[in-house]
């Protein structure tokens, strides 16, 4: 059969196409109270973060491999920081602030600290990579703030990822491609926030989880994007 020269050149560019960028979904997790875009249903696990100052967390990781492309969502929840390190602070020999904390803004069992860095922690465990930090700059998306970061890795792929914290829950997102893709942006850019009845949730001003959460609604002057 003979193939025409446009066909051809449709089906050479079907074929250098990832199956994964004609299959992407807008995946919603009411659990963890967050949007994104996957390409493909992700597989859930659960499993532990621990966090700076030792307290194990219960986490889920929300993640999609194809080929050498992977996508995943940490998610750790800090809601039960206080009371973990509270608890491991009682079993101090002395009350010492090494060990005991509860001093200035540490917290007993230095949990305020705990919290109030999760992001700098989490973004910590990223410049322990064996890989080049291309970009590291503070962010928002809806309101919320975090860290933005891009890495070139050893084997030459790149990645782009995000840490923000909201609602006592901390959020990990990394994508990872080969060299010759772009950056993962799409999934990157797609994340938002929901509550409990799955609402999309924005914010009048900066939410930063260390000081008090601001009013809903779109900040000044934007429209309504939900």
């Amino acid at each position: 059969m003979r193939v025409s020269p446009f066909l051809a050149v449709s089906l050479l560019l079907s074929l250098s196409v990832p199956a994964s960028a004609q299959e992407w979904i807008e995946y919603v997790s009411k659990e963890d109270r967050f949007t994104v875009n996957f390409p493909g249903q992700p597989k859930v696990t659960q499993t532990t973060y621990v966090s700076q100052y030792g307290a194990e967390l219960p986490a889920r990781v929300y993640s999609v491999e194809n080929g050498p492309r992977r996508y995943s969502i940490t998610v750790a929840d800090y809601s039960q920081i206080e009371k973990l390190l509270r608890a491991r602070a009682e079993k101090c020999s002395a009350k010492t602030e090494g060990c005991y904390g509860g001093t200035g803004f540490s917290g007993i069992g230095h949990w305020l600290l705990d919290f109030h860095g999760a992001i700098v922690h989490a973004t910590s465990k990223f410049l322990e990579r064996d890989a080049k930090v291309t970009q590291l700059n503070w962010n928002t998306y809806y309101s919320v703030g975090g860290h933005q970061m891009h890495l070139t890795n050893r084997d030459g792929s790149r990645t782009m990822a995000g840490i923000y914290m909201h609602m006592q829950k901390l959020y990990i997102i990394e994508g990872t491609v080969p060299a010759r893709d772009p950056l993962p942006a799409l999934f990157q850019q797609s994340i938002g926030w929901i509550d409990e009845k799955g609402a999309n949730i924005r914010y009048q001003s900066l939410y930063h989880h260390a000081f008090p959460t601001p009013p809903r609604g779109n900040p000044p002057g934007e429209i309504n994007r939900n």
